[in-house]
C-alpha cells in the first residue's frame, strides 16, 4: 500500500510568523506532527510520502503514486484541506481523514470517503483492520482517551527538519480546566494523560538523531497540567540536555497557575524552556468569569506575567475581545495591560464559537450563532451577534491592532519586557541566527517603518551577551506582527465598505 500524507496550506495569520521565516531561511513554523504520527502507527511495510502544502506545491506525480490519500489539519486550513480533497477524488482516490478540521466539521466534508476521528491510537486501528477484511466503514469515532505512553515516535524520515523553523514534541493531552470557548476538552478531554519520561527522552534522541538543533515546541495544550507529572520528566530532560549540551530550546503552552509554582519554573529554566504561551484572555474580571476562567480570576495577571518573566521564561500571550461583559472600555484596557505588562508578542483576535464547545450551544440556544468559524479569531469575520454590536467590536478591535502593532509601542513593549526579564537560556549560536541577525539589520534597520525603534533597541543592548539576541528576534516578531495587523486592518476597512455599499444598493430610491 501507497500512502501519500497532505498536509494543508495556513492562511498569513498571526500565527503563521511567515514574515520571519525568510530571516532564517525557513519555509514553514513547524512540520504536521499528527500526521507524524499517525505514520508511525500504519503498517512498516506500507510505502508513505508526506507533502507539506506550506512547503511545496502539490504534484500530480504524488498524487497519481498513491493508493491512498491521508490528510489532516486544524480548523483555519478548511479552504485548502478541501480543495486538496477535491484534487484527489478528480484522480480517483480513496481519500481518509482525521483531526481538528474533520473531528468537529466533518459533515461539511462530503467527498471524504473515510474519516478517523477522534485519538488515532484507538480508532485507526479499527480502520485497518476493516480495511483489510474489505469492509471499511465511512467513519470510525471513540469516546475512550487512549494511555498515550503506546504513541510511537514521529516518523522524521518523512521531512526535511531544515525546512522548519522549530520541531514539534507532545508530551500529554487534556487540560484540567473547562473554559466556555475552548475545544481543547472535546478534543482530548479534561484529565491530562502523559507519556513517561523515558518514552520522551526517546522522542528527543530520535529527534536529536536527525541532526536537528534549537527550537522544540512542546505542543501540549496545557504543558503544566499535571504539574507532579511534569516535575517528575523534568529532571530527565535536564540531564538529557547536559549531557549534549544543550542542542534544544523548548517553548510551550500553559495556565497562568505557572506562575504559584517557583520549583515548576526553575526546572523549566534549567531544562532550556525559553518561552511560554499564556491564555491570558482578558483584564475584564467579570468576562474571566463569563467563560469559566477561574484560574485567572484569583490572582494578579499583571504581577503573574512579571514573576514568570523574571524567572527567565518570556511570556507570550492570547487575548480576546467580544465576551459578553466587554463593554467599550475593553479595547484601551486590553492595550494598556498588554503594553503595561510587557508582553511583546500578543496574540489578539475577536472571540469566536467553536463547534460543540460550551460557547458554542449557550449562542445556539440563545439564537446568536451566525455561522461556523474559519477558525481564524483575527480577521472581521463574526460567527455570532455580540452583546456589545458587531460595528464597536469590530472598529474596537482595530483599534487594538493599530495601537499594540504600531512600531513606537510595539518596541516599548519590548523594551518594558527587556529590563525585567531575566534570561537564563543555554545555547551556541546557529548559522540562521547569524543570517537573521545581519538580515535583520537590513531589512529592518534600514528598509522598515521600525528601523528608528531597531536602532534604538539595538545600541541599548548592544553590550547585554545575553539581552541582544532577544530583543534581534523580538524585532523580527515585531516585522511579522505589524505586517500581519495592518494588512488585517486593511481587509476590515475594505470590508465595512463594500457593507455599506451594499446597505445603499439596497435601499429603495427616495422620490
Amino acid at each position: 500500500m501507497k500512502v501519500l500524507f497532505l498536509y494543508p496550506k495556513y492562511p498569513d495569520t498571526f500565527w503563521s510568523f511567515k514574515h520571519c521565516l525568510p530571516f532564517i531561511g525557513k519555509k514553514a513554523s513547524f512540520p504536521p506532527l499528527g500526521l507524524l504520527t499517525v505514520a508511525s502507527l500504519l503498517p512498516k511495510n506500507w510505502e508513505k510520502k508526506l507533502v507539506d502544502l506550506n512547503i511545496e506545491n502539490l504534484k500530480e506525480q504524488d498524487i497519481s503514486w498513491a493508493d491512498m490519500v491521508f490528510i489532516s489539519g486544524m480548523i483555519v486550513q478548511k479552504e485548502s484541506a478541501q480543495e486538496c480533497i477535491n484534487l484527489c477524488k478528480q484522480k480517483g482516490k480513496t481519500v481518509v481523514a482525521g483531526g481538528p478540521v474533520f473531528m468537529t466539521m466533518h459533515e461539511q466534508f462530503n467527498n471524504v470517503d473515510h474519516f478517523i476521528l477522534n485519538e488515532a491510537e484507538i480508532t485507526l486501528p479499527l480502520f485497518l483492520k476493516d480495511l483489510e477484511q474489505g469492509s471499511a466503514k465511512k467513519m470510525y469515532t471513540s469516546s475512550e482517551r487512549p494511555d498515550i505512553t503506546s504513541t510511537p515516535i514521529p516518523q522524521w524520515d518523512l521531512i526535511n527538519v531544515n525546512n522548519y523553523a522549530s520541531m514539534p514534541v507532545q508530551y500529554s493531552r487534556g487540560c484540567p480546566f473547562n473554559c466556555e470557548f475552548c475545544d481543547i476538552i472535546i478534543m482530548n478531554g479534561r484529565i491530562p494523560r502523559t507519556k513517561t519520561p523515558e518514552q520522551m527522552l526517546a522522542e528527543l534522541q530520535e529527534l536529536y538523531n536527525t541532526g536537528w538543533k534549537g527550537s522544540v515546541f512542546v505542543v501540549d495544550d496545557n504543558f503544566i497540567g499535571n504539574k507532579k507529572k511534569v516535575k517528575e520528566l523534568l529532571p530527565s530532560i535536564i540531564n538529557w540536555q547536559k549531557q549534549r549540551k544543550y542542542p534544544f530550546i523548548f517553548l510551550t503552552e500553559a495556565s497562568t497557575n505557572l506562575a504559584d509554582d517557583e520549583e515548576l519554573m526553575d526546572l523549566m529554566v534549567e531544562a532550556n524552556f525559553s518561552k511560554v504561551f499564556l491564555g491570558i484572555e482578558t483584564p475584564n474580571i467579570e468576562s474571566l468569569k463569563e467563560i469559566g476562567k477561574m484560574q485567572n480570576v484569583v490572582r494578579d495577571l499583571n504581577q503573574t506575567v512579571k514573576k514568570i518573566h523574571n524567572k527567565g521564561l518570556m511570556v507570550m500571550g492570547g487575548f480576546i475581545v467580544g465576551f459578553d461583559n466587554d463593554t467599550n472600555s475593553i479595547f484601551e484596557k486590553q492595550i494598556q495591560f498588554i503594553q503595561n505588562a510587557g508582553i511583546a508578542v500578543a496574540m489578539t483576535g475577536i472571540l469566536t464559537a467553536l463547534p460543540k464547545t460550551r460557547l458554542w450551544d449557550r449562542l445556539k440556544k440563545e439564537q446568536r450563532l451566525l455561522a461556523e468559524t474559519t477558525g481564524n479569531n483575527t480577521k472581521m469575520h463574526l460567527n455570532f451577534i455580540p452583546k456589545m454590536g458587531a460595528e464597536k467590536l469590530v472598529d474596537g478591535y482595530a483599534e487594538i491592532l493599530k495601537s499594540l502593532y504600531d512600531p513606537k509601542n510595539y518596541y516599548k513593549r519590548v523594551d518594558t519586557f527587556l529590563k525585567m526579564y531575566n534570561p537564563k537560556v543555554k545555547k551556541y549560536v546557529r548559522k540562521d541566527e547569524i543570517k537573521a541577525f545581519f538580515r535583520s539589520m537590513w531589512k529592518i534597520g534600514l528598509c522598515s517603518k521600525q528601523k528608528i525603534h531597531f536602532w534604538k533597541l539595538f545600541f541599548s543592548n548592544i553590550f547585554k551577551i545575553k539581552s541582544l539576541p532577544v530583543a534581534i528576534q523580538l524585532s523580527i516578531y515585531g516585522y511579522h506582527l505589524q505586517k500581519i495587523a495592518e494588512k488585517n486592518v486593511e481587509d476590515m476597512k475594505l470590508q465595512k465598505l463594500l457593507n455599506t455599499n451594499e446597505e445603499q444598493l439596497l435601499k429603495p430610491d427616495i422620490v
